[in-house]
């Protein structure tokens, strides 16, 4: 029955592709980052549902544009966006430290797997451009983050936080860590949701998901999820138009939740504070070590993709770096965190700014879109502090959306609001 439904869903996403290929960009949303083909059971689980539908949408976009004889109207300016010249100059350099890797045959194997982030980003490019198709984009990947975290959120006040959380089968977030953080990062672009709804019932459903999505990363015991939560709830009150309302509102949500956890749930999070006796901060401290060696013996390219297995071998073969930055760092040398901080703090910094020059008057949308989309970026960067999450799709069509805000930010002219002034 699992695998009838998978079925329909695909086909029905590729007839929504067939009919309106931006559509289709949708329907990738959902297949890659709610993962229902992680529930097959039968036939479903080997056929290649995601590039089924990538090809479908991309021979529907060539169709729909011969038609038109809209060739000369191709969207060159999004196109050469700083951003997408600086995905392309990232992964231009994961090419150079494959070549140079300590492994080059693990290099080379996973080098495909994270070049397959780029094509759905081109589509993303060539086809949302409106503020209505945007929004559409954005909800899409906030509701398929929401939906597991709804049946975490539910499970987890059931149970009194017994028991931890775990993502979609097969996702990238289906460990319960890398869910907590991929839970953080949707809440911001649910709030976007609700500030961007006029419905009271879809208002009071969002309201209430993101209630379960607290929830969520709460029961998933995870250290470094709620250093990610922490930063976003910052940015939210930050952001937030009626902090007076905001806070009050979130403290009591906090302490609802709170007075349900376990003891041995704060024991946990005591660590943070106490690293130095904790054996699995210990572990993590060691294996970023190991990682900035591999770093400073070749800064310039790293160590390639996949070289955990030889340089970690003092400390057992950890299979992963536990933090995004070092993996960036030992994988990529100097020059690739180079590029990917850029990338990412440059994109900060240009949301920030329209976040601030568009904080009011008709152009207010514009400002919503940005403090939240910044604020869910950050809740990225808080999480890859302890988690290797350095090849997440997630992030990079963030920035992909932030750089068509940009473009229709360009195409508004300025409401004049500067914060802090009349």
């Amino acid at each position: 029955m699992r695998d009838l439904a998978l079925l329909l869903i695909v086909l029905a996403l590729c007839g929504m592709a067939l009919a309106r290929p931006w559509l289709g960009v949708l329907g990738l949303a959902v297949l890659g980052f709610m993962q229902p083909q992680g529930y097959a059971v039968g036939f479903m689980r080997q056929v290649p549902v995601y590039l089924i539908l990538f090809a479908v949408t991309a021979l529907s976009l060539a169709f729909h544009t011969w038609r038109a004889r809209a060739w000369a109207a191709l969207p060159w300016r999004r196109l050469m966006a700083w951003q997408v010249w600086g995905l392309l100059g990232l992964w231009l350099w994961f090419a150079v430290s494959s070549h140079f890797a300590a492994l080059p045959w693990e290099a080379w194997e996973k080098y495909p797997q994270v070049l397959k982030i780029l094509p759905p980003l081109l589509l993303i490019l060539l086809l949302i451009d409106t503020r209505e198709k945007l929004f559409y984009l954005v909800a899409t990947l906030a509701l398929c983050i929401l939906l597991p975290a709804l049946k975490g959120g539910y499970w987890a006040v059931m149970s009194g936080f017994q028991d931890r959380v775990y993502g979609p089968p097969g996702s990238p977030w289906y460990e319960n860590n890398a869910f907590a953080v991929a839970v953080s990062m949707a809440i911001p672009l649910l709030v976007l949701c609700w500030r961007q709804t006029q419905d009271r019932y879809a208002r009071l459903a969002l309201l209430g998901g993101i209630a379960l999505c607290y929830g969520s990363v709460l029961s998933s015991w995870s250290r470094g999820g709620m250093i990610a939560l922490a930063a976003v709830t910052l940015l939210l009150v930050w952001h937030s138009k009626r902090k007076l309302l905001a806070i009050p509102l979130l403290l009591f949500m906090a302490a609802a939740f709170f007075v349900q956890l376990p003891e041995q749930w704060f024991g946990r999070m005591e660590t943070l504070a106490a690293f130095q006796d904790d054996a699995s901060a210990q572990s993590r401290l060691a294996v970023w070590r190991i990682g900035l060696d591999a770093a400073l013996r070749d800064p310039i390219t790293g160590a390639g993709f996949n070289a955990w297995p030889v340089l970690t071998l003092s400390t057992g073969g950890s299979l992963d770096w536990h933090s995004a930055y070092v993996e960036m760092l030992a994988e990529h040398g100097f020059v690739g965190l180079g590029l990917w901080a850029a990338l990412f703090l440059g994109t900060l910094t240009g949301l920030g700014v329209l976040a601030w020059r568009h904080g009011r008057g008709e152009t207010a949308w514009i400002g919503d879109h940005a403090a939240m989309l910044q604020a869910s970026m950050v809740a990225y960067a808080a999480g890859g502090l302890t988690l290797g999450i350095a090849y997440w799709a997630l992030p990079y069509h963030l920035i992909v959306i932030a750089s068509l805000l940009g473009w229709l930010a360009a195409q508004e002219p300025a409401s004049g609001y500067r914060r802090g002034r009349p």
